[in-house]
């Protein structure tokens, strides 16, 4: 069984890379943003606290998104599973690390984008949430949270930083060569 982690930033391309890479591998694809989307949508308890916390681009707390991350494995996922927005920091990675073990990541794929090209990215996809202030904010706080994650699996040696710039087709290459240890 293969666990992978996608990790980078909004509009970095974690959905496009993950949905290519479930298609040819025995994968369930978790993304935390479809979960929470999901959860708002059919307006549960967690998803209706959520709303507010994505309403102002601010990130969902831990407790949230672990309850229904923690939810989704326990009903099963095949061969493996791909992470993707999830862990966002330090304390998420150690309560992931704590629930599958500390070998239950094999590969953290960071996926790298300057912010100028995530914000072209995020406002041509036009969600309403989408607005350059609500990105800029998003980004101001992934980058406080993200720094010491990177840090985290790169010291764990899971960390596999590829370049998002190019096409899909390019970084999937480069996605791949970096899984295989390249």
């Amino acid at each position: 069984m293969t666990n992978t982690i996608l990790l980078g930033p909004p509009g970095a391309g974690k959905g496009t890379q993950a949905e290519l890479l479930c298609q040819h591998q025995d994968l369930t694809h978790l993304s935390t943003g479809d979960l929470l989307r999901a959860a708002v949508g059919a307006e549960t308890k967690l998803g209706l606290e959520a709303k507010g916390f994505m309403d102002r681009g601010e990130l969902v707390p831990d407790t949230l998104v672990l309850a229904l991350l923690t939810e989704r494995l326990g009903q099963g996922a095949g061969g493996g599973f791909l992470l993707d927005g999830f862990p966002r920091n330090v304390s998420q990675a150690k309560a992931l690390a704590g629930e599958l073990g500390d070998d239950g990541i094999q590969h953290v794929v960071y996926l790298q984008l300057g912010d100028e090209e995530i914000l072209s990215r995020l406002l041509k996809r036009g969600r309403k949430d989408d607005t350059e202030e609500v990105i800029r904010n998003r980004l101001s706080v992934y980058r406080a949270e993200t720094e010491p994650l990177v840090a985290f699996y790169r010291e764990k040696g899971t960390l596999r930083p590829v370049e998002a710039v190019g096409t899909v087709e390019e970084v999937h290459a480069r996605v791949k060569t970096a899984l295989q240890g390249g």
